[in-house]
């Protein structure tokens, strides 16, 4: 897999006159697990938005390896998948059924992916769900049939929206982690929103601060390895300013 490199160029959102997204600019290059922490409306879902065309920016440009992202450019569309904490699916139709239907839009062969298919859904627990409506899963168990569509289709762009807050059981959350890391390995970028401190501190190559639209900090693995655990230099702490000004 040889990645994409992902630029931000002074993008802005605007919903009803008010900044989601205010001057936002960035380059992620391939291979890295990225992390988006802020507090609730800091912008974060809307930047997972405009990265995949759910939402076109108000202002500004999203890039991949150098070419304009729009919602048009199918080709550009099939490099990234979304998984948003709530995934929308036919309730009538099953976990399997899900999965293929998600590989034909992405041109993905179902033959080639039944024994990785098999292997997933044992990893998930979902073997013998494999056949339930989805109707009848909990939210859980619906969010690892999507995570499971994702790690067969494999894209070279992950978008992972809260995805530790999604209803996943200690063993989901585990190959959660699992997944994104063998994903990033291999060259794939992975992109997740969170508020929990803890896991964007440890579960991350880069970690990027929203606060009201705008990056206020962001931190290589290196700038948190160096960090205290506690005290004034503390990731904590710094990052307590911004819930002291919204307070």
């Amino acid at each position: 897999m040889d990645g994409v490199q992902i630029e931000l160029r002074r993008v802005s959102k605007k919903y009803d006159g008010s900044k989601a997204l205010d001057d936002v600019s960035l380059v992620i290059e391939p291979g890295q697990i990225v992390a988006l922490i802020g507090l609730n409306g800091a912008g974060k879902t809307t930047l997972l938005r405009c990265l995949s065309a759910i939402v076109a920016p108000s202002r500004g440009q999203v890039l991949y390896d150098g070419q304009l992202f729009r919602r048009d450019r199918i080709d550009l569309r099939r490099r990234l998948l979304f998984l948003p904490d709530f995934p929308a699916m036919y309730a009538h139709q099953s976990a399997l059924e899900h999965v293929s239907l998600m590989a034909r839009l992405y041109e993905r062969e179902p033959l080639a992916l039944e024994d990785s298919l098999v292997r997933v859904f044992g990893e998930l627990d979902l073997l013998p769900l494999a056949e339930v409506p989805v109707g009848r899963l909990s939210r859980g168990q619906i969010y690892k049939v999507a995570l499971a569509a994702l790690v067969l289709i494999n894209p070279e762009l992950w978008l992972l929206d809260e995805p530790f807050a999604s209803g996943l059981d200690p063993q989901g959350l585990a190959m959660l982690k699992d997944y994104s890391r063998a994903a990033a390995k291999a060259g794939a970028t992975v992109i997740y929103t969170t508020q929990i401190l803890e896991i964007a501190e440890r579960f991350a190559d880069r970690l990027c601060v929203i606060d009201r639209g705008q990056f206020r900090h962001i931190y290589t693995r290196a700038d948190l390895d160096a960090m205290p655990a506690s005290g004034t230099d503390s990731l904590e702490s710094r990052l307590r300013q911004f819930r002291e000004v919204q307070s």
